[in-house]
Order: structure tokens, then sequence, then C-alpha cells
């Protein structure tokens, strides 16, 4: 007996378990961006970001949907110009048949989501919320805090955020300390948890797009924060987030072909000085 694939509504009710849509901000856009909800599935690409580039990786290997952190829709949209990005992009997915949905804030907010992978990858124990907790949960909220077993000294610790986000370089503001056990992390975009990360009791903070004023901010304070950038800090939950899918859709009997986006990277370049 031939078992038909599953459609896209039945992968949204995955993704729903993975991070519930009600955990989102509200502010944000999460959930199905463009497609039919009764779409066949013929693969899954899951990536940050609908660029071109992975709309044209995900066609190239046969997947008819595309799951991002990051919404392809974010604000309201007026009009749908295929001459702006967002217009064209959409465009392209509609005329490909791609379809793309979103977990964002609720994704970074759940158990197992972005921030306890990051924490995870750095190789953190005892982890925390660092703030938040959603309707009483402990276990959901922005930002993870934890501890380094035995300690380490900062430069090994930051060679490894560098080996493990896969970085030429980060940017750090405020005084380091020369051994450190409690570090406090969230990916993306966290400027504005520095002061929780230090009140919480962590000695390093690591995230990405510090503003400028944090950054003096933690100077005078005398903590440490790790821009390590709003890409590098997410990517590195990519691999889980295939894994999670496709655990839940293998326990359902979906033999489907799920894959972390291999086209993938960093919007920024660094330049150095001879």
């Amino acid at each position: 007996m031939t078992t038909a694939p599953p459609l896209l509504k039945d992968l949204l009710a995955v993704l729903a378990e993975i991070a519930a849509p009600a955990l989102a901000e509200s502010w944000d856009n999460v959930g199905l961006m463009v497609g039919d909800p009764a779409l066949e599935i013929s693969g899954v690409l899951v990536a940050l970001d609908a660029s071109e580039e992975v709309l044209d990786e995900a066609q190239r290997h046969g997947c008819n949907v595309v799951v991002t952190h990051h919404p392809l829709i974010f604000k309201p949209l007026q009009s749908v110009r295929t001459d702006q990005v967002t217009g064209r992009l959409l465009a392209r997915a509609l005329a490909g048949g791609i379809a793309v949905a979103s977990c964002h804030t609720n994704l970074d907010k759940a158990p197992g989501g972005v921030n306890d992978a990051l924490a995870a990858g750095l190789g953190l124990r005892d982890c925390r919320v660092l703030v938040g907790g959603s309707d009483g949960d402990p276990g959901i909220g922005f930002g993870r805090i934890g501890k380094i077993s035995g300690g380490a000294p900062f430069s090994e610790f930051i060679g490894k955020v560098l080996t493990v986000l896969d970085l030429e370089a980060v940017r750090v503001a405020g005084a380091a300390p020369a051994t450190l056990s409690t570090v406090a992390v969230c990916g993306g975009s966290g400027s504005e948890l520095a002061a929780a990360a230090m009140a919480a009791g962590a000695q390093v903070y690591v995230t990405g797009e510090v503003k400028h004023s944090v950054a003096r901010w933690a100077e005078d304070a005398g903590f440490c924060i790790v821009d390590a950038g709003h890409f590098a800090t997410e990517k590195i939950m990519i691999s889980g987030l295939v894994g999670a899918i496709d655990k839940l859709c293998a326990a359902k009997g979906w033999a489907l072909d799920i894959r972390a986006s291999g086209s993938e990277a960093s919007p920024f370049r660094y330049y150095f000085r001879k």
C-alpha cells in the first residue's frame, strides 16, 4: 500500500509542536508566509532566510517547502511589487511552487530552539532562561545562562566561540575576565539583554548586533560582551531544527527529505588591513 505524502498543513502542525506560534512576540509574523496548506510535500529545506539562493537551492533538490527562521513577510504589505526585494522573492516562490513557513521569536523562546542550541554549542551546562518564562513555564523565554564545567580561560573560550560558530573574528566590549565559569547567550540581535545578563551573574555575554551605546555601557560597567554576529549565533540551530522536524515526521511514518541549506552564508564579509 502506498502512503500519500504529507500535506503542508501537516508540517505546520509539526512546526507548532517544536515552537508553538503562541510563543511569538506580538510584533512578529510566524507560520505560513506563502503557499497552500493542501500542498503535497516533496521535500523540506531549512534555512535562516528565504533568499534567492535558498529558493534556488530548494528547487535544485526538489524541495517544495522552505522553513526559515526569519519571516519572508515581516511587516504588512501594501503592495506586491516585483521590482522590490520582498515582492520579487514572493513571486519567485509562487512561480516555483515553493511554500515558505517561518518560526521566529517562537523558536527563539522555545526549549530546544535557537538559544538552547547556542548554549549547548558553546558547552554551557545547567542552563536556565535569561529573560522571561512564558505562561509560567521556566524553560521558555529569551536567552540562556549557564556554566562552563571547571571554568576556562577567556582566550580559550573565545577560541571555542570562533571555532564553533565558524568565525574569523568577533568584537569584544568591556573588560574580559581572565577566567570564566558563567556565560549568558542570546542568538541574533540581543543587545537589549546585556544588562539582564550582567544582573543574572554572567561574566561574559555572547550575542549579535551589539549597539554602540551598549558597548560603552559594558565598558563603564566592567562587563564583557562578545558580539559574534546575528547570522552565526542563529545559524548554529539549523541542524537541530532539521533533526527535530525529521524526528517528528519519522514518528508519523512520513519519509521526507528534510535538509539544511548548504548555500547560506553571512551577508557580511571581513576585510583586513594589510
